[in-house]
C-alpha cells in the first residue's frame, strides 16, 4: 500500500480501461463537463490494451499520486454535475472509508455473485425498472450512506492505494468484488451513499460471461474466511444478515434505516 502522505489531495485522477475510441469520447465529454474545486487538478488516464482489468487499473494506479482515483467503465457517463463535490463530502466525512460505489451488497450471496442476494444503490431509471418488477432484489438507497461488502466495478473511487489483484484475477471479472474485499481486509470501509437522483449513466449492453464462472471459484477459494461460513445459507439467512449488517452502519440515521430494512423485509427468493 502506498503511504498516505505520498499522494496528493489536490489531484483527482479518473481510470479508464478502453478499447473503443466512441465511449471513450463520450465518457472523457461528460468528465470534462463535471464541476472541480478550487485548487484542485483533474486527469483522465486513459489505459490501452490491457491484459486485465486488474493489471489496466495498477498500472493507472501507479501512473499518478492523486489521492482520490475513480476508477470507471468506457462506457459510464457521469451526469451528476457535482459528483466530485459528493464524492469529497463522503470521503471526508470519515477517513476509515476507503472506497465508495454506486451499487454494493451490504452481504455478498454465498456463491460470490452480487445479484443472486440483495443490492442498494441508485442508478438511471432504477423506479422505473422497479416498477415493472424487474429488479425486486434491488433496493433504492437515498440520502444515507450504507456500508458494504463489495461493490459494481462500474465505478469504484478510492483514497487510499491497494494493488488490485492481477496475481490472481487475470481476466475481466471479479476484479471488483475482490477489491472491496481487499479493502477490507486491509480495515478500511467500503460504502455506497444513497442519492435522490442517478449520478451517472451505464450503457453496459450485454456482458460476456464466459470466464466469469472460473472466476468466481477463484474469488471463493482466496476469500474463504469471509465465504466459507455462509456457503449453506438460504435466501432467508442472507436477507436477515443483511438487514443485520444495515443495523450495524454507523454511517446511517435511523428514519432511512427503518425504510430501508422494511424494504428488505418484502423481498422473497
Amino acid at each position: 500500500m502506498r503511504e498516505m502522505n505520498h499522494l496528493d489531495s489536490s489531484k483527482i485522477a479518473f481510470i479508464v480501461c478502453t478499447n473503443n475510441d466512441e465511449y471513450m469520447t463520450e465518457c472523457r465529454t461528460y468528465i470534462e463537463a463535471l464541476n472541480v474545486p478550487d485548487g484542485m487538478d483533474i486527469s483522465i488516464i486513459e489505459v490501452h490494451e490491457a491484459s486485465s482489468m486488474t493489471s489496466g487499473y495498477n498500472e493507472g494506479m501507479h501512473s499518478t499520486d492523486a489521492k482520490y482515483k475513480i476508477y470507471l467503465h468506457q462506457d459510464v457517463f457521469i451526469i451528476n454535475r457535482d459528483f466530485i463535490f459528493d464524492l469529497l463530502s463522503v470521503f471526508e466525512s470519515d477517513e476509515s472509508i476507503g472506497m465508495v460505489g454506486m451499487v454494493g451488497t451490504p452481504y455478498l450471496y454465498k456463491n460470490g455473485t452480487m445479484w443472486y442476494g440483495i443490492r442498494v444503490g441508485n442508478y438511471y431509471k432504477l423506479d422505473q425498472f422497479r416498477k415493472a418488477g424487474q429488479v425486486p432484489k434491488f433496493i433504492p438507497l437515498k440520502k444515507c450512506l450504507c456500508e458494504v461488502e463489495a461493490i459494481d466495478g462500474l465505478l469504484m473511487a478510492t483514497q487510499y492505494d491497494l494493488e488490485w489483484r492481477e496475481d490472481l484475477f487475470d481476466k475481466w471479472d471479479f476484479y471488483d468484488v475482490s477489491q472491496s474485499f481487499e479493502f477490507i481486509r486491509a480495515g478500511y470501509r467500503v460504502v455506497v451513499p444513497g442519492t435522490d437522483n442517478s449520478w451517472y449513466i451505464h450503457d453496459c449492453g450485454i456482458i460476456n460471461l464466459d470466464k466469469y464462472d472460473n472466476e468466481r471459484i477463484k474469488f471463493l477459494k482466496e476469500y474463504d474466511e469471509f465465504m466459507g461460513m455462509r456457503k449453506n445459507d438460504t435466501f432467508d439467512e442472507t436477507k436477515q444478515k443483511t438487514i443485520q449488517r444495515i443495523k450495524e452502519c454507523k454511517s446511517m440515521d435511523s428514519e432511512p434505516m427503518n425504510k430501508l430494512v422494511s424494504l428488505i423485509e418484502k423481498i422473497s427468493d
